[in-house]
């Protein structure tokens, strides 16, 4: 008998077995494994609620509002919660005369707007929307707000009557922008890019052109101290792979005690000890090392928040890599060694080529939490150690702009996902070890 005979045999016998209660066996296994799909779902059910609660949902609004801002068409009452149309004149008139220049019509559509803004109350938030962009525009609105039942035609020069800035032709581009709730002015922002008169994409000034600074030194400070916790991490877990267990145990509790103190408490406590009067310096003043004149300032610049975050990120370089140094079978080594190898060809193509996997899960651990740290540069970094998380902090607690500081952060996401891409196609996700 053939061997498609045979299966079609075997075939045919299985569809007629039946189950105890004269159920199809095929059947029954079908509906047995549906069964423990959904149980296996319905398991790790709240694992994906709190995922997409906590982590997709908050990451979705923050791209959300990097493109959304509906400050100046839109008036919000926070006691009612009512949501009511405001600029609709001017906006209108955006939509009718695209690229013109604004004529009697457009100041007509001005006046007849900042008469609602006034009854609502909502001149200085449509002006705030607008200072995004423009400095010094919260004032124009809200002077033409209280002065607004007093315009009368020709609505031209009564509007630049009230302040000749509203004939400036990139205070019209402006709010021509942002006649739109959704724009993508805010990521031109975060490159130190603008819109003038014209509409065309130019670098803003000189003096303004902040942020793309920012983003180089937030990545050459991350890369910096991701290699310095690599070099510093890289003896200490040899060493606590090679001790015998009772002892490499006993030294682990010091990598993971700063673990259980406070990050606050560790950042204050290298100010105490790098600044000009701090420790350091006066025991190099009294051993004679420096002379009290010539005190090093550590702390209030790059030199600190590298100091203080190394400190802080080691103990996240030093667990993967010992994670991967131990199980590593010492006898590869002493087999090169009885081959001839020298110490260092045995490190360098036997050991080392074993300790990669734990060297870029350490690297991508200490280098994506570098770029987005916040408490340690604020506190210690000073001017010149201040990372884009904190301008992005800064926006969101001070200035209000929270559209900016969306487009900051997603600009900063999209270059993490941007390396892990990289790293995936030079090294491999799958030689990632984290434990």
């Amino acid at each position: 008998m053939s061997d498609a005979a045979v299966f079609s045999d075997i075939t045919t016998q299985t569809d007629s077995l039946t189950t105890a209660d004269g159920r199809p066996l095929k059947a029954a296994l079908a509906a047995a494994q549906a069964r423990a799909r959904r149980r296996a779902f319905f398991l790790v059910l709240p694992l994906l609620a709190f995922v997409l609660l906590t982590f997709v949902a908050p990451i979705g609004q923050m791209l959300h509002r990097s493109v959304h801002n509906p400050g100046f068409t839109e008036h919000h009452d926070i006691a009612s919660g009512a949501k009511t149309p405001i600029m609709v004149n001017l906006r209108q008139w955006f939509d009718d005369n695209a690229d013109a220049a604004p004529d009697e019509t457009a100041y007509a559509a001005l006046a007849a707007d900042l008469l609602v803004l006034r009854d609502l109350k909502a001149a200085g938030n449509v002006g705030t929307r607008i200072n995004y962009e423009r400095a010094g525009s919260r004032s124009l609105f809200t002077k033409a707000a209280r002065n607004a039942k007093k315009l009368e035609p020709p609505y031209t020069e009564a509007i630049l009557d009230l302040d000749e800035d509203w004939g400036d032709p990139a205070l019209w581009q402006v709010m021509r922008g942002a006649s739109s709730a959704y724009t993508l002015n805010f990521y031109l922002a975060a490159i130190d890019k603008t819109r003038d008169a014209g509409g065309n994409v130019v670098a803003v000034d000189e003096v303004r052109q902040v942020y793309v600074k920012l983003f180089l030194r937030t990545l050459f400070l991350s890369l910096l101290i991701t290699v310095l916790c690599f070099v510093l991490a890289f003896p200490i877990a040899h060493l606590l792979a090679t001790l015998p267990l009772r002892y490499s145990n006993l030294l682990m509790i010091f990598v993971l005690l700063p673990f259980w103190t406070s990050l606050l408490v560790r950042t204050t406590s290298w100010i105490v000890l790098l600044q000009s009067e701090g420790v350091l310096n006066d025991a190099m003043v009294a051993t004679g090392i420096l002379a009290d004149e010539n005190r090093i300032q550590m702390m209030y610049n790059q030199a600190g928040t590298i100091i203080a975050m190394t400190h802080i990120l080691l103990p996240f370089m030093v667990l993967p890599l010992y994670s991967v140094m131990r199980p590593i079978d010492k006898s590869y080594v002493r087999a090169a060694r009885s081959l001839g190898a020298t110490s260092w060809t045995a490190f360098r193509r036997i050991y080392f080529p074993q300790t990669v996997p734990g060297i870029g899960a350490g690297a991508l651990l200490v280098f994506i939490l570098a770029v987005g740290y916040y408490i340690t540069p604020a506190l210690v970094g000073g001017a010149d150690g201040q990372l884009i998380s904190n301008f992005i902090a800064y926006h969101m607690t001070k200035s209000l702009n929270w559209s900016l500081a969306a487009a900051l952060a997603a600009i900063l996401l999209g270059g993490i996902l941007i390396l892990y891409w990289l790293y995936d196609q030079l090294v491999g996700i799958d030689n990632l070890k984290l434990g």
